[in-house]
């Protein structure tokens, strides 16, 4: 059996034109081939005449849309690096300053009023721009501001694929609506040093209330700042410190690309989905060892396929570990004596192995151990038939090895467990070798 992975999790660092008639432009910046995008100024009319400032970056080719919505003491500037570097990828982003913030026109005081009807101006300008992909938008937002119209964008409009919420909270139609989105992937940022506590509690809170287990907290750590006063536009209350929203780009220059890259994972790369984390997948990872948890996280699986063939309720590398976890466990038994316990803790390890195969279909290396615990088992034939697919998989290239992994390293080394096994099956020298290998 190939030994245990070892894993970590990175907690920082794994991101127009007159539209409808009611848009009127200032006349559009240049765009070099270095860019790969052109800006231009709007301003989007809304049902009571007040005009909402907006940027638009327009992407070189069609492809989905972003809104970006800034905090209380921070206009839609805030968000220029991100939204530039989004176009650059192939994102149509529009950045929005609030109604009576940065220049757009109104009073900040109506935003309750107003901002169900602001909201959708906002989208339907971004999806009705040449080449916007309306099927495949995301929201970010920072502070309360953007977090809540984020959230909010997204409950209104299912559209909405992919968020991004730094350092704000919402309120609890919003919080509900996150408890039953349980396909909608989720990007969390907050800093502990943020100077409105306690916007770190409600962070987490807002994570805990996402039902998506395509869903990844960043979280700085460092001394918690003092309870000065709410969140708000007056610098005077509450000096910036450079730990809220997206003031934290300048202290963690790093941010911008890693909410770049949640957005073209979870628009482009894999349309609507994210890889599993493991501690947003903790309470099923749990569940597996209760008892009857395997068939019931199959049913599960199951279930969440039926309404999305492609979602991921946990990570590949942490059910297979758990599997090896009991496999290992089968031979501690057995050296102690112990046949009963041994045997059955390889089969609980194979239940596991199958689950994790029936989530992973594409995975040689789910095969492989799948493989790997059926010989341990005496089930040579199963143990053969799933060690020669692996084998299979592994020599075509035709899919990476495993979900979580695909170097070349990790390749040899499986190929040499899968080559092991079946040697131990009496597989022949030839029946093991590589394509094209010479003798």
């Amino acid at each position: 059996m190939k030994p245990i992975r070892s894993f970590f999790r990175l907690a920082v660092g794994i991101l127009a034109g007159t539209a409808l008639g009611q848009g009127t432009n200032s006349a559009p910046a240049a765009s070099t081939p270095e860019q790969r995008f052109a800006v231009r100024v709007v301003a989007l009319n809304t049902s009571d005449g007040v005009p909402l400032k907006a940027s638009y970056f327009a992407a070189a080719k069609p492809g989905p849309g972003v809104l970006l919505f800034h905090q209380s003491n921070r206009t839609r500037q805030s968000w220029d690096e991100v939204a530039r570097e989004l176009a650059s990828e192939g994102i149509n982003t529009l950045t929005i300053d609030g109604r009576g913030y940065g220049e757009s026109g109104g009073k900040k005081e109506a935003r309750e009023l107003y901002q169900d009807g602001d909201l959708d101006r906002a989208f339907e300008y971004l999806v009705s721009q040449p080449g916007v992909e309306r099927d495949g938008i995301g929201a970010g937002g920072a502070g309360w501001l953007g977090v809540d119209n984020s959230v909010e964008m997204a409950r209104r409009h299912a559209e909405v694929k992919s968020l991004v919420l730094m350092s704000g909270e919402t309120l609890l139609p919003q919080l509900r609506f996150l408890r039953q989105a349980s396909q909608l992937p989720g990007l969390f940022v907050v800093s502990d040093e943020d100077e409105y506590p306690p916007t770190v509690e409600a962070m987490e809170w807002l994570y805990d209330c996402s039902s998506s287990p395509q869903k990844q907290f960043i979280h700085y750590i460092g001394p918690k700042a003092p309870w000065l006063w709410y969140e708000t536009s007056d610098a005077s209350k509450v000096p910036p410190n450079g730990s809220h929203g997206t003031d934290l780009f300048e202290r963690h220059p790093e941010l911008p690309a890693t909410i770049v890259d949640w957005f073209v994972t979870t628009l482009i790369r894999t349309p609507g989905h994210a890889p599993a984390d493991a501690v947003a997948s903790a309470v099923i990872l749990n569940e597996i060892e209760m008892p009857g948890g395997v068939a019931q996280v199959t049913q599960q699986l199951k279930e969440a396929r039926h309404k999305d063939p492609k979602v991921e309720l946990w990570p590949e590398v942490n059910v297979d570990i758990i599997g090896e976890d009991h496999m290992r466990l089968a031979d501690a038994e057995k050296k102690a004596g112990h046949q009963q316990e041994a045997e059955m803790e390889r089969k609980v390890g194979i239940e596991i192995f199958k689950l994790n195969l029936l989530a992973y279909p594409d995975s040689a290396d789910a095969h492989s151990s799948l493989a790997d615990a059926y010989l341990a088992d005496g089930q040579k034939d199963r143990a053969r038939e799933y060690a020669e697919k692996a084998l299979v998989m592994i020599d075509s290239h035709q899919a990476p090895l495993s979900s979580w992994s695909d170097t070349e390293q990790r390749r040899t080394e499986v190929r040499n467990d899968v080559v092991g096994a079946l040697k131990q099956l009496g597989a022949t020298e030839a029946a093991t070798r590589p394509p094209g290998s010479v003798p």
